[in-house]
């Protein structure tokens, strides 16, 4: 398995595991997804992704719904998506994005966090070289399906060489341009194959060793950040627990 596929399933099994408001952060970019591109999700490529992906984390149908259904009411809020990213504790890059309809009540929220840290918010894109951004897309894998074929017909769209294959799931990953999500997800949907994950995520391309005792300060900082209902994820450059050696 690769790097990507490593970092993001150790972290991913960990921050999954203990947020408690992942329905209402998924709720979130269903909102935004309805109101770019409608409530029909034959319609809609960015609200077909959001779906795969709540269904993955076990969102029930009837959340869902109700998600699409809040999204189309005049009264719903707006939100914009907003980044902020600094230094915490041990010098390890934190990335947080978030998803606001306040961004002056949610700067107030992560400075706060970085300040009881002893940490250093920067500047907007000033740590973005420390992270590569990835549009990222699991699906069903078919019976006698040529990977190297497929990856050729996708590398118009910037889609890496390297993909993760999980046999238990029956299932592939792949890696590709932020900018040309929509055009492999088409691909995808058009050549047959069932996504059930599709999204963006941020993998740090130098990670940091750190001891026991300050990965639990980290990882505290972390879990303070992810309780604010504005933050979506928040990336680090700490190596994961799950692939020390």
């Amino acid at each position: 398995m690769g790097r990507a596929f490593e970092y993001r399933k150790a972290t991913k099994l960990k921050r999954w595991g203990h947020m408690a408001k992942t329905f209402t952060k998924i709720g979130k970019q269903i909102a935004i997804a309805v109101k770019a591109g409608g409530p029909e999700p034959d319609m809609n490529p960015a609200l077909r992704a959001c779906i795969a992906n709540a269904k993955r984390e076990n969102m029930p149908k009837d959340n869902i719904e109700r998600a699409i259904k809040n999204a189309m009411g005049k009264d719903h809020a707006d939100y914009k998506e907003v980044t902020y990213e600094g230094y915490g504790p041990h010098g390890i890059a934190i990335f947080v994005e978030t998803l606001t309809d306040n961004t002056t009540r949610t700067v107030g929220d992560v400075r706060s966090v970085f300040n009881k840290f002893n940490g250093n918010l920067g500047t907007q894109g000033s740590l973005s070289f420390l992270f590569d951004h990835k549009a990222v897309f699991t699906f069903k894998k078919k019976d006698g399906l040529d990977m190297d074929e497929m990856i050729l017909d996708l590398i118009d769209f910037g889609v890496d060489d390297e993909y993760d294959e999980d046999e238990e799931e029956s299932s592939i990953t792949i890696y590709g341009d932020p900018s040309s999500f929509s055009a492999i997800q088409k691909h995808l949907e058009e050549s047959g194959f069932e996504v059930t994950g599709a999204e963006f995520t941020r993998i740090p391309n130098d990670l940091k060793d750190v001891t026991p005792e300050q990965r639990e300060t980290i990882d505290k900082m972390v879990e303070k950040l992810e309780d604010f209902d504005d933050v979506q994820t928040v990336y680090t450059n700490m190596k994961p627990e799950e692939v020390d050696e």
